[in-house]
């Protein structure tokens, strides 16, 4: 089947969608298209992919792939338990192990008594009896009061009362850090248990990124708001440039149910990006330009960028004050990822002109009969591999949709890839029997984007273009 034509001349934009690791595959196939010099006007993002969007739309791409990038590491913790719960089950397995600190007294009596018959038997009844001798020894002493009847109780109830305090000093931070006194129902042990995964590490990255791609225009420091706000400003201000590009940043509102797009546009484009939609309500609730904006709406690309790293369910959304002049006049709304919103980006690039698609995921495709694989044993790794799928699906959905929207459509996927969005430490491959890495996933982006995209398509297209 022939590969649908690509031309240069073309509006063209590259999607990048995807949780957690595929960052790393982002990062591999952000660098083949660089090194190829394909043309990109605008980079649209979800997930994992806004950090990749923001980097290589300023043609900053080289520290984030490069060999000081985030992703060579051997290992990076990202999205771990939260440390309140992983406190809580450290004191809980002290307390069990208390408690069950009387059976392996227990336990070590019936093993000293099987040790001296034996030992009886083989004729070495002088050992016998000393092993006999030092056990009373040591139950005599464990169970004096007050060591083993009296201290075990008061370890076990300490344990228990550090579990529930690590628990509620963490659900009172956790309060005291949101912007919003709305009230919160459901019993009180959900307040303090709240969402399992904790999305610090991914965020503090994004902010070290967002730092390095605005210091060479602004003073060091400032608040993600204020480094969004400098970011917007160097866009806007070299829309046209050489390697500079427009930017779309999907995320979800939790609280209005509506998915909100944040793009820096150029000026062409903007009114095509903030027309209203017909039937659909106000675009303004969910279409934010940021370029032409104010700082409080540029402050939002921040926002934007730290909500999409926060895992639908799994980790607790972002809560962003809206801009008081805007729409929602000043309210506090929840942002987080949804893995279906590489649809609302294909339906956004082609409202602003964009005439091909270059469509990036890590997800593999779908099996086939015959392609089972053993089961994820981890939770984290359980709840990576659902939305592993979950990605797969939307990634189809976002194709087919696109197919007869756009003059051509392209996609740099994996064929295979066992990495999990959540497996930052790599992952083994049952397939190839090794471990994975992410500096693998990289090469293998890297690799990918030139035998799917740039050799068959892009250098044929050059060629019949030289015809």
């Amino acid at each position: 089947m022939a590969l649908p034509s690509y031309a240069p001349r073309r509006r063209t934009a590259l999607v990048l969608c995807g949780t957690g690791t595929a960052g790393a595959y982002h990062a591999g196939v952000l660098r083949a298209l660089t090194e190829a010099g394909v043309k990109i006007d605008v980079i649209a993002a979800q997930g994992a992919g806004t950090v990749g969007a923001l980097t290589g739309a300023v043609d900053a791409g080289s520290a984030f792939w490069g060999d000081d990038g985030p992703w060579t590491a051997s290992t990076l913790p990202a999205y771990r338990w939260r440390r309140s719960l992983r406190l809580g089950a450290a004191g809980l397995a002290v307390a069990g192990v208390l408690v069950l600190s009387p059976l392996v007294v227990l336990v070590g009596a019936a093993v000293v008594y099987l040790l001296g018959v034996v030992t009886s038997l083989a004729g070495f009844p002088d050992t016998a009896m000393r092993l006999t001798e030092l056990y009373s020894q040591t139950m005599a002493a464990l169970f004096d009061p007050p060591l083993l009847p009296t201290t075990m109780p008061r370890l076990v109830v300490l344990a228990l009362l550090l579990v529930m305090g690590t628990l509620g000093v963490a659900a009172w931070q956790a309060r005291r850090s949101r912007r919003t006194r709305r009230r919160t129902q459901g019993a009180i042990w959900w307040h303090l248990l709240g969402q399992p995964l904790d999305p610090a590490e991914p965020e503090g990255l994004a902010r070290r990124v967002l730092q390095g791609l605005t210091q060479a225009s602004a003073r060091a420091g400032g608040t993600p708001r204020e480094l969004g706000v400098r970011y917007a400003e160097l866009l806007a201000e070299n829309f046209g440039q050489p390697g500079f590009r427009e930017v779309l940043l999907a995320v979800h509102d939790v609280d209005s149910r509506r998915d909100v797009v944040v793009g820096a546009v150029a000026p062409a484009w903007q009114a095509a990006f903030a027309s209203r939609r017909v039937g659909a309500g106000p675009r303004e609730a969910e279409a934010i330009e940021v370029a032409a904006g104010g700082d409080g709406e540029r402050g939002l690309l921040a926002d934007a960028l730290l909500a999409s790293l926060r895992v639908p369910v799994a980790s607790a959304p972002l809560e962003v004050e809206l801009p008081a002049n805007g729409y929602w006049r000043g309210e506090v709304h929840r942002w987080c990822d949804r893995p279906e919103l590489v649809t609302r980006l294909v339906d956004e690039l082609a409202r602003i002109g964009v005439e091909q698609l270059v469509l990036v995921t890590p997800a593999p495709p779908a099996t086939l009969p015959h392609d089972l694989r053993s089961r994820a044993g981890d939770l984290r790794d359980r709840m990576g591999e659902g939305l592993r799928s979950i990605e797969t699906a939307a990634f189809q959905e976002a194709w087919s949709a696109a197919a007869s929207r756009f003059s051509g459509v392209f996609a740099i996927r994996p064929d295979h890839n066992p990495i999990g969005p959540f497996a930052f430490g790599g992952a083994y491959d049952e397939s190839s029997d090794r471990m994975r890495s992410l500096s693998e996933l990289v090469r293998q982006g890297h690799a990918d984007a030139y035998t799917q995209f740039i050799e068959p398509v892009v250098a044929a297209g050059e060629e019949v273009a030289g015809l």
